[in-house]
């Protein structure tokens, strides 16, 4: 497998590092786990000498990025912005410009292409993910969704692989994502290098959204959200919520999901698991107590809605 991992100036410097390191210890172990393994190669690309990552940190350039197309899979790693809008406009850089032209003017056959983080979006403006499966960090769901609306976005998973694309969540998601691309050569590699590393399994970006964090302006979802965190404690109909806020079942759906990706249902759902995980991690309250505070009857039901959304 011959990686060529693509940087420009910017890029999230520990994102790049975790890539380099797993991807170069699984060379360096290939051997010892199975001789048939096939070499791992990476070499990083890009559009000059070297590249200045996100933390000041310069890195030497192997192979200019017109090179792109002899290599197996080609990673783009998080270009380092901290927020949907700061992401968008990076976009317009001029290193995002051609990165996103050298991708979108590739043949797509024989080439795997994988992202992580913030880097996933040059991926889906070159038009690699259409009418695809991808993942993104969470809280950059609501700028994504809305900029790419053919892409099936799942924010929940930390990895998600459909045909020819790999991409991954949040920012140290790239450790994810690097286990992946080894796993395709060698599950037995991978599980060797996570020991060696002591890398946990973390299938899901599940138990860290934070809805406060999924940046919107929609004043219904806003009111929505509002009402909902005033009565957890409180049996919630959805239909009556939306009569509450002024607006019908049917309009609340279509803005909730235009928003947040997910049905009124789903938001209550978080929000009821949220406020549990904050009273089970700052009060010494019983599990049926807090059930209780956030609208279930028993610590089973809470129990059972924790197992599915964390």
């Amino acid at each position: 497998m011959q990686v060529g991992l693509v940087a420009i100036d910017g890029c999230f410097s520990s994102g790049v590092a975790a890539l380099l390191d797993i991807l170069h210890t699984a060379e360096a172990h290939r051997s010892t786990v199975d001789q048939a393994i096939p070499d791992i190669g990476v070499d990083v690309l890009g559009t000059g000498s070297q590249v200045t990552m996100s933390a000041g940190l310069r890195l030497p350039v192997d192979r200019p990025l017109s090179d792109i197309d002899q290599f197996d899979v080609v990673v783009v790693p998080a270009m380092g912005t901290m927020t949907g809008d700061d992401t968008l406009s990076a976009l317009g850089g001029a290193d995002a410009r051609r990165l996103i032209a050298t991708l979108a003017g590739l043949d797509r056959t024989g080439h795997t292409f994988a992202a992580a983080c913030t880097g996933v979006f040059p991926v889906a403006e070159a038009g690699l993910l259409e009418d695809r499966r991808a993942t993104t960090s969470w809280w950059l769901w609501p700028a994504f969704r809305q900029r790419y609306p053919t892409v099936t976005l799942d924010v929940d998973a930390m990895v998600v692989a459909d045909a020819d694309t790999i991409t991954a969540g949040a920012a140290f998601a790239h450790i994810d994502l690097a286990l992946a691309l080894v796993r395709r050569v060698s599950p037995a590699l991978a599980q060797h290098v996570a020991r060696l590393l002591v890398i946990d399994q973390r299938a899901s970006q599940s138990s860290y959204v934070a809805l406060d964090h999924l940046s919107h302006n929609d004043p219904m979802v806003l009111a929505f959200e509002h009402h909902v965190r005033g009565h957890l404690d409180e049996p919630l109909d959805v239909g009556e919520v939306a009569a509450d806020i002024g607006t019908s079942r049917r309009t609340l759906e279509r803005r909730t999901a235009a928003a947040l990706g997910m049905s009124p249902l789903a938001v209550i759902q978080r929000l009821r698991v949220e406020r549990a995980t904050h009273l089970m991690r700052t009060t010494d309250h019983s599990l049926d107590r807090i059930a209780a505070q956030v609208g279930y009857a028993n610590a089973s039901s809470l129990r059972t809605l924790m197992r599915r959304i964390l």
